[in-house]
């Protein structure tokens, strides 16, 4: 018995320990299981926590830059996205997004654990991984952080960090974000975008079907496009349709009617990053007032002063004049419309006859147009801005003139168009720069150096000015940082950029104050709060009676001077100017201005080179500049040019610059002009002597104090004859 006893007793043991043995491999083997599981998630929770949530938000929209009247004008870096908040998004495309991507979106925490065994039941049916299980917050999780490919670990940290979203936003949110982001295909981000670039409308306006149409579109956006495969997205459309109705989203009605509808794209051109030099410039500035973290981030508002108006006719007329110019007889070079473009990139010059136009508002300082060659897709090296200097010639002389008349010279002076002598001209040496046309006219009056643009005359002018002042006022102007020290920079040999010449021609409409070129006015950030703004830098640089007499003979020039040809070229207005003609014709300018716009047009080749024989600007830059300043006075209307100091009537005499006397009647050197205020002699003329005319003698005793007129125009008059002190 007892034996029997122990034998079971052994039997229930080993009993016991089988089971016990049988148990504990699968509870340890379910422990091992759970603890790895637990790690896992422990992990990869932890690595989802190092992924800034702010980022979810942060949707880089391209930078929008607007015109001078506050219109979009264009749009710069970013993504082509247009953020709307939800409740400006039709219920229609909410309703279609969520039963194509995630019907379950309101009922689950970011995994659609019901949707995930569906899908794997579905693609264990069909022997295939053909249906997706991620849910929208997943979608906006990978596309919002850089979670990685497509791999296993991708997908289990993309699960965490959609828990993660949905604990740190709101369901509507994470529809706000998710509907502002996704991609659309045609290079549009965000329902907006796409609405207005597939439909034309805004996104609050999608009916039925076109609803349907972009939430078909977002697992294939290319290949199921309706700008190129509306049959593909007419299928994706009714599928989408199809499960509205399933899940009681539409009725089958409203469905059936949806799919009647053709597919009938009417898109809106979407304000892409315009390829023109403007824009060059916008970006360029851009670029020195903001960081490239505020600029890539996207979504400022940039306001400029481009008014496309002007913008347009520039580049008309630049390419309408050139074209004419490449098909005149004597015309020798390559034509634009025989260039092709190397197939390795763009050439580093064009072959071609090129130019560039900047226009300047007078009153601001604000950048209306700027064209820095004939075609930015060929070539986008900005001819209006720097590095591309080029020696500026004849233009420059208004500043020498401008310099003279403040030190004492006036324009009825006499001033000698000989031949320069050798030694004449101090720090010359045997320097003697000849007239462009080879002829010499005497004994002529100030005036008719500049109107007429005499090198020989201007030259002496020069002397009078001094070279100090007048290499003292180029840098005033800002033309260069290297104004190099001799008496040829009278006559413009030195090099500048066309946007600041143009600017400091500003002085003149401006009474000699110079005004700070800029082409942004104001940058707002994405909250529409104001980043930058332009400081409207403001200076005087000449003297402000010096201008006036200076621009009073500019006017001269466009009626009886070098650019006399802008009468029969159609332009009538009261407007002043002057051209520039560099040596062997290799450049052409004319800069000129009305009282609300300063114009200036260069035209040349990249390589230096002859453009035609006697291409002189009024030939080659002028009609340019009659054909902008036309269609800118529609919408500047200028006035007459008016002086900004009290004037007065003189009588002087055309030697000395004093008041003239009997003596210089006698002489034949008295004449009368009207002059600033400030700048009518006080003294009678110490050369002709005799008694000062009774007109004289009145200007004599209106009281006015004046300063001696200096010393060294009594030293320099005889060098305006051609001869030594």
């Amino acid at each position: 018995m007892k034996l029997f006893n122990r034998a079971k007793s052994g039997a229930n043991g080993k009993k016991k320990s089988s089971r016990f043995w049988r148990w504990g491999w699968k509870i340890s083997l379910l422990g091992l299981v759970g603890g790895t599981g637990l790690g896992v998630l422990i992990f990869y929770s932890a690595w989802a926590h190092t992924f800034d949530m702010k980022k979810v938000g942060e949707m880089p929209e391209r930078n929008t830059v607007f015109d001078v009247d506050g219109k979009v004008y264009s749009r710069l870096a970013g993504a082509n996205r247009l953020i709307v908040p939800l409740n400006e998004v039709a219920p229609a495309f909410i309703d279609a997004l969520l039963v194509r991507e995630d019907a379950r979106f309101f009922q689950h925490n970011g995994i659609d654990f019901y949707g995930i065994g569906r899908a794997l039941g579905r693609d264990l049916m069909s022997g295939s991984a053909k249906e997706g299980a991620s849910s929208l917050t997943q979608q906006l999780a990978r596309n919002s952080l850089p979670l990685g490919g497509r791999t296993i670990n991708r997908k289990l940290l993309e699960a965490m960090v959609a828990l993660r979203i949905e604990h740190e936003f709101t369901k509507q949110q994470i529809l706000e974000l998710y509907v502002n982001r996704i991609y659309f295909g045609a290079g549009c981000y965000g329902v907006e975008t796409a609405s207005q670039a597939y439909f034309g409308k805004s996104a609050s306006k999608l009916n039925l079907s076109e609803a349907a149409v972009l939430a078909g579109l977002i697992r294939s956006p290319n290949r199921f496009s309706p700008l190129r495969n509306p049959e593909g997205a007419a299928a994706q459309r009714d599928a989408v349709l199809d499960r509205m109705v399933e899940l009681k989203k539409t009725s089958s009605a409203q469905a059936q009617q949806a799919k009647s509808s053709r597919i009938n794209p009417h898109p809106k051109k979407m304000p892409m990053i315009q390829e023109n030099y403007a824009m060059d410039a916008v970006q360029r500035d851009l670029n020195v007032v903001l960081t490239p973290d505020q600029i890539d981030q996207g979504g400022l508002y940039i306001y400029t002063t481009l008014d496309p108006a002007v913008q347009n006719a520039a580049t008309q007329a630049l390419e309408s004049t050139l074209t004419r110019i490449e098909h005149q007889s004597n015309f020798h070079h390559p034509l634009k419309s025989s260039y092709h473009p190397p197939e390795d990139g763009e050439d580093s010059s064009m072959p071609y006859l090129e130019g560039a136009v900047v226009v300047i508002d007078n009153a601001s300082g604000g950048i209306r147009a700027l064209v820095g060659g004939r075609d930015y897709s060929q070539s986008k090296f900005n001819r209006a801005l720097p590095p591309a200097n080029r020696q500026v010639g004849s233009a420059f002389k208004p500043f020498v003139y401008t310099v003279a008349f403040s030190e004492g010279l006036l324009p009825g002076a006499s001033v000698s168009d000989s031949p320069i002598q050798p030694g004449e001209i101090d720090g010359g040496g045997n320097w003697s720069p000849a007239n462009s046309d080879g002829t010499y006219g005497g004994i002529q009056p100030c005036s008719y150096g500049l109107i007429h643009s005499r090198n020989t005359m201007s030259v002496r002018v020069g002397q009078f000015a001094g070279l100090d002042a007048v290499q003292k006022i180029a840098t005033t102007l800002n033309l260069s940082d290297n104004v190099p020290r001799g008496p040829a920079i009278y006559i413009g040999a030195f090099e500048t950029d066309l946007k600041d010449l143009t600017a400091a021609y500003t002085v003149f409409p401006n009474a000699g104050v110079r005004k700070q070129a800029y082409i942004i006015e104001r940058i707002d950030d994405t909250e529409h709060q104001p980043i930058y703004r332009a400081s409207h830098i403001a200076a005087p640089a000449l003297d402000s009676s010096a201008a006036w007499m200076t621009s009073q003979l500019m006017e001269e020039v466009l009626t009886r001077g070098t650019a006399a040809a802008a009468r029969s070229l159609g332009f009538k207005l009261p407007a002043a100017g002057k051209t520039g003609t560099t040596n062997d014709y290799k450049d052409a300018w004319f800069v000129g201005y009305t009282s609300t716009m300063t114009c200036g047009v260069w035209v040349g080749f990249d390589q230096p080179v002859t453009i035609i024989p006697h291409g002189y600007g009024a030939a080659l830059a002028l009609p340019v500049w009659v054909q902008v300043m036309n269609k800118a006075a529609t919408i500047y209307p200028p006035q007459d040019l008016q002086p900004s100091m009290p004037m007065q009537h003189a009588l002087v005499c055309s030697l000395s610059n004093h008041l003239a006397t009997t003596g210089c009647e006698a002489a034949g050197t008295a004449y009368e002009l009207d002059l600033p205020a400030d700048k009518v002699p006080t003294a009678g003329c110490e050369i002709h002597g005799g008694e000062q005319m009774q007109f004289a003698q009145k200007l004599n005793d209106f009281g006015k104090k004046a300063g001696d007129i200096p010393n060294k125009f009594f030293q320099s008059f005889k060098k305006f004859f051609g001869g030594k002190p």
